[in-house]
């Protein structure tokens, strides 16, 4: 997929681009999108993802609505066309590079979609995100992202969802690198020392005057080894928003975030505040493929023309407890406060993870809760 460089300006590339760059097994490119409309009542999750070395690409699309979150999954063998990004009947076209594309999945397993993105303001390339497992590095992946609007029709069943650009918001962000896919890892000696777990939080929203990406992520001890918090103003000035301190808040006996409170710094020093709430809740490894998924995950092969539809409901105490331990994807409302400003309001992604031990968080180990 890294083929069409026109998608990206030249000042964001960082250094030439090869494809796939790299011989590990674990070389993914993949492109991500989400829509809302605000209300709390629906959310869209969608991604196509390409794995040259395992010889796969595949797609999804995952939608919650109310109390049921349904999931179709298309996956074939790879092909070199990287100027048509496409599993079978679902595909990305760019119409615009970094303003506008398509997404549309030809009705697969009583679904479609057919979405157009526009975006709001500018591209953020995010910083190099690596990590770890003793000597090997098992991560090292660049993105950039973009908060958009979004048009066009959405089918279920034959129910026919109108998108309507004027409320319906989203993100979309492309990486590449060296991440952890489906397939396990070949036997070899365990990680010394083991892998205790990630405290992960991303937040891309828009609001009237400006979008922020923030992207955070620390390790058990709560060190931070990822931070990276920048205002995009209508004007196209960027702004580092310094280092937040983060007040994340759980619903209790669970790990599934209810809100945040992000302090942030201005580049004149006054303080920034985020009060960020979730609307819905969509754990995107229960049945988006992401980490932690049982049913299924990004480049495992299942074989030529591979299309399935998994449906959950997600009262299910079952489900409820396999949903809090992982990333959840959440429907997220802003109020931005910020000196004698009115305050702000903004509309996006709301994205956390807090995955085995976070001693700042208290919790010790992978099952401990919050109170």
């Amino acid at each position: 997929m890294l083929g069409p460089m026109d998608e990206f300006p030249v000042h964001q590339i960082p250094q030439p681009i090869a494809w796939p760059g790299t011989s590990d097994r674990n070389f993914y490119d993949r492109s991500y999108f989400n829509a809302h409309d605000r209300t709390g009542d629906i959310f869209v999750i969608t991604g196509i993802g390409y794995y040259p070395n395992l010889g796969v690409k595949d797609a999804f699309v995952l939608i919650r609505r109310g109390d049921v979150q349904t999931a179709v999954h298309l996956s074939d063998a790879i092909d070199q066309d990287r100027l048509n990004q496409n599993v079978m009947g679902y595909r990305v076209e760019v119409s615009e590079p970094l303003r506008r594309l398509r997404i549309v999945m030809d009705e697969t397993e009583g679904m479609a979609v057919d979405l157009t993105w526009t975006g709001l303001f500018d591209v953020v390339q995010e910083q190099r995100h690596v990590l770890r497992s003793g000597t090997r590095i098992t991560l090292d992946a660049q993105r950039f992202a973009q908060v958009g609007s979004w048009s066009g029709t959405i089918a279920i069943d034959g129910d026919e969802i109108t998108v309507d650009p004027s409320v319906w918001i989203g993100t979309r962000d492309r990486s590449w690198g060296i991440r952890p896919i489906g397939e396990p890892e070949p036997a070899g000696r365990p990680a010394d020392p083991p892998f205790e777990g990630m405290w992960w939080l991303y937040v891309p929203m828009a609001f009237d005057d400006f979008s922020i990406v923030l992207i955070i992520q620390e390790e058990p001890s709560g060190f931070r080894s990822l931070n990276d918090c920048t205002r995009i103003w209508k004007d196209g000035r960027v702004e580092q928003l310094g280092w937040p301190r983060i007040k994340i808040r759980y619903r209790s006996g669970t790990r599934i975030p209810t809100g945040a409170t992000i302090d942030a710094t201005a580049a004149d020093g006054a303080p920034v505040r985020f009060d960020v709430e979730s609307k819905l809740a969509v754990p995107i490894h229960v049945g988006g493929g992401y980490g932690g998924d049982s049913d299924w995950t990004h480049g495992v092969w299942k074989g030529e023309k591979f299309t399935e539809r998994l449906t959950y409901d997600m009262t299910d105490p079952a489900i409820i407890g396999r949903a809090g331990f992982g990333v959840i994807d959440h429907v997220g409302r802003a109020v931005c406060s910020e000196g004698g400003r009115a305050p702000a309001e903004g509309w996006g992604l709301f994205e956390h993870g807090a995955l085995g031990r976070h001693d700042p968080s208290g919790f010790t180990d992978w099952l401990s809760v919050a109170p």
